[in-house]
């Protein structure tokens, strides 16, 4: 399904949403779209979107409808709600929720999708606000190989890497996978920054020697900076990122799969909700080590 002249639903225009909105605008699509606050999106509704009063409004108008909320209840409200996307879309009708969500979940949309006549992939995507202004997204995808087809020339538009791993639900599986990693190279970025500053070394000059090398991450290269500058700004909400851990550790625990630098991150995200960094982007971690991490 190629955007050109394509009714496409897009709800949820925050951070994320809004730029990926606007490639498929930029790319011809017809955009109709529904949000929490309509005012947010007033720029982006006078350059031609249509606006819908509910999802299931935006999507009952469309060949592909596109969900990025906040968390597993906002995915179930805006799908299974009164009213709601699975009730509303037309059969045939490609439902793609890029929200990194409960596995589970996923397989429930299928299941409901497939016996009204609509198709569903779940689709999380990586690479935070940057990967969404510049449709380099790293894009997970769950569901059948032929929904799956159908689907790419919309998923390229937002993204670089557009990865099909198997049946529903293995999207939002290897979306948990990536932020286990990501737990792991931001702690361990934040630390190599706290040691670095005790012994009296300049960061961005450490980051010179070892931005490059074995210890090379995403995480260090962007975050770190981010930190050094004293950028705290949202390219992914904390309280988000909190969300995600809990997902992966209940569906590890389920799994029966011990992962303990996983509860430690969660835990230390946790604190970072309780001290006021829930809006702030993950790079605030660091604010949680240099003011004293709760016990």
């Amino acid at each position: 399904m190629e955007p050109r002249d394509t009714d496409i639903a897009f709800i949820g225009l925050g951070v994320m949403g809004l730029s990926m909105a606007g490639h498929l605008r930029k790319a011809g699509a017809r955009l109709h779209v529904h949000t929490r606050t309509k005012d947010k999106v007033r720029a982006f509704l006078d350059e031609g979107a249509v606006w819908h009063d509910s999802p299931g409004a935006a999507a009952a108008a469309s060949r592909a409808v596109i969900t990025m909320v906040g968390y597993p209840q906002d995915v179930e409200e805006v799908y299974f709600g009164t009213g709601g996307i699975l009730e509303k879309a037309q059969p045939g009708t490609l439902l793609v929720d890029t929200t990194t969500s409960r596995p589970d979940l996923a397989r429930r949309i299928w299941e409901e999708a497939r016996k009204r006549g609509s198709r569903a992939l779940d689709a999380p995507v990586s690479g935070g606000d940057l990967g969404a202004r510049n449709a380099t997204l790293s894009i997970m995808v769950g569901g059948s190989e032929e929904d799956f087809e159908e689907a790419r020339p919309l998923l390229q538009t937002m993204g670089k890497t557009v990865v099909r791993q198997g049946p529903a639900g293995s999207g939002q599986y290897t979306k948990m996978v990536n932020q286990i990693v990501i737990a792991g190279t931001l702690a361990g970025s934040v630390e190599a920054l706290i040691y670095a500053e005790k012994a009296g070394l300049d960061p961005r000059t450490v980051l010179e020697s070892i931005s490059s090398g074995a210890a090379a991450s995403w995480q260090l290269s962007n975050m770190v900076p981010r930190m050094l500058d004293g950028n705290f700004e949202p390219g992914f909400f904390s309280k988000h990122y909190l969300k995600d851990l809990r997902i992966a550790l209940e569906s590890a625990r389920a799994m029966g799969a011990d992962l303990p630098m996983l509860t430690l991150a969660e835990g230390l995200f946790e604190k970072m909700v309780d001290r006021g960094y829930a809006d702030k982007g993950t790079q605030a971690l660091y604010l949680l080590y240099k003011n004293g991490i709760p016990r």
